[in-house]
């Protein structure tokens, strides 16, 4: 008979029986929990498309492009592609096999990271486009036409070095974001906040919207940054501010806790993102993409700035831009110079400039043509979409901006721009 003596000794077996299936039990949770980790890490890093060509066709022009003046500084060149190619893009036209680029903005992260300015490009700037390649091989003719052909003839290092040749800033990277990219971005954050005025009723953008505060999500908030027409002056210099005003929303919302510090709300921006993106080599894994994110998450948001560099009517045909001087040159030495650049809603227009341009933009234009402007008998072979394009024989005065360098000012001038704290509805 059982009188019960051996029960103490039962009871530490148990325990250290429990014990050891515990740690089991955590060491195989503990292998799950990587291995998921794993697996999402994986498929994030495999959603980025690493964009070689590029690098290897800028390699050939390396003696001619910019040095860096300032160790640590980034100039980052974002181009949002208007390609009708892709999942859920057809609905805005057909793909004609052909891809302008419908917004294009230089990032520029201050070596301390303590300030960054977005400086959009006017897709309608009358610039110098150099010869470049093709993916075919061939080569287009040097030409002095629109700003956004450089990207349909021949891709992103095309567009790159019209930027350089522009602006004398060496293009640290680049990012190419499509129309679907963009509305999913804007899906993963839940919608961006914009304050408006009147309704919105534009066919061409897809977009119907009341009056007031309200949030906008992926497919109306593609409309709303890409409506022009039926907007204020039809402009796209006024559609460029209300991009700016936007992206510095989506800004302050991918940089709230309750998106970085929220797993059920990061992978999806994190995987939205990713698989939004092309890069270049530079920005493309996971890693360097986190790496750029965490260097930028402490600028406080009125230290974002958003801004269109100084333009006005181009003479020949005022649908198109010229850059205002020295303003342009202005900007871009401080740019290049890593020095702090100042925005404010209003700015004191310059009178004594032909056009009325001042720091920031000019007056608004409300022609729909897509063609380049020039003067008679300029037109040359090769412009896309049909079109004739301006060349270096046989034009008059050249009246594209000198690029020069001109003497600074005693203190730098304050651009009109925005910034993210304010953004649409301060």
């Amino acid at each position: 008979m059982n009188d019960g003596t051996d029960a103490p000794s039962l009871a530490p077996r148990r325990r250290r029986r429990w014990l050891r299936w515990l740690a089991l039990g955590l060491a195989v949770l503990t292998l799950a929990l990587a291995a998921v980790g794993w697996v999402l890490y994986e498929r994030l890093n495999s959603n980025i498309h690493t964009d070689t060509d590029t690098a290897n066709e800028l390699a050939q022009y390396e003696r001619e492009r910019p040095t860096a003046l300032v160790a640590g500084a980034q100039n980052i060149l974002i181009i949002g592609s208007d390609t009708r190619g892709g999942p859920g893009n057809g609905q805005y036209g057909e793909d004609s096999g052909t891809q302008r680029s419908d917004t294009t903005i230089l990032l520029h992260v201050s070596a301390d990271r303590r300030s960054a300015t977005a400086v959009s490009l006017p897709r309608d700037l009358m610039a110098q486009i150099p010869s470049c390649r093709r993916p075919d091989g061939s080569r287009t003719n040097e030409r002095f036409a629109q700003f956004n052909w450089a990207f349909e003839l021949a891709g992103p290092a095309c567009t790159i070095r019209t930027v350089e040749n522009i602006s004398h800033i060496r293009i640290t990277h680049h990012v190419i974001v499509d129309f679907n990219g963009f509305k999913r971005l804007v899906d993963a954050v839940d919608g961006v906040e914009v304050c408006l005025k009147q309704p919105i009723d534009d066919h061409e953008a897809h977009l119907k919207l009341p009056s007031g505060r309200q949030v906008l999500h992926g497919e109306a908030a593609l409309g709303f940054v890409r409506a022009r027409y039926s907007l204020g002056n039809g402009s796209d210099t006024e559609r460029m501010g209300r991009q700016q005003a936007f992206l510095g929303a989506l800004f302050t919302e991918m940089q709230s806790d309750g998106v970085l510090l929220n797993p059920t709300r990061l992978y999806p921006v994190l995987d939205a993102a990713t698989s939004s993106l092309t890069t270049d080599a530079g920005l493309g894994s996971l890693r360097k993409l986190y790496d750029l994110v965490r260097t930028v998450r402490g600028i406080p948001g009125d230290r974002v700035q958003f801004l269109t560099v100084p333009r006005r009517p181009y003479p020949y045909n005022t649908d198109r831009d010229e850059l205002v001087q020295p303003d342009a040159d202005q900007l871009f030495r401080q740019l290049r110079e890593d020095k702090p650049v100042s925005v404010s809603a209003n700015v004191r227009p310059a009178d004594s400039k032909p056009g009325g341009g001042h720091p920031g933009g000019g007056p608004g234009r409300h022609g729909k043509a897509e063609e380049p402007g020039a003067p008679e008998g300029t037109a040359g072979p090769e412009a896309p979409g049909g079109y004739q394009a301006p060349t270096d024989s046989g034009t008059p005065a050249d009246p594209s901006p000198s690029l020069s360098p001109s003497p600074s000012p005693t203190a730098p001038p304050t651009y009109e721009g925005t910034t993210a704290s304010r953004g649409n509805c301060g």
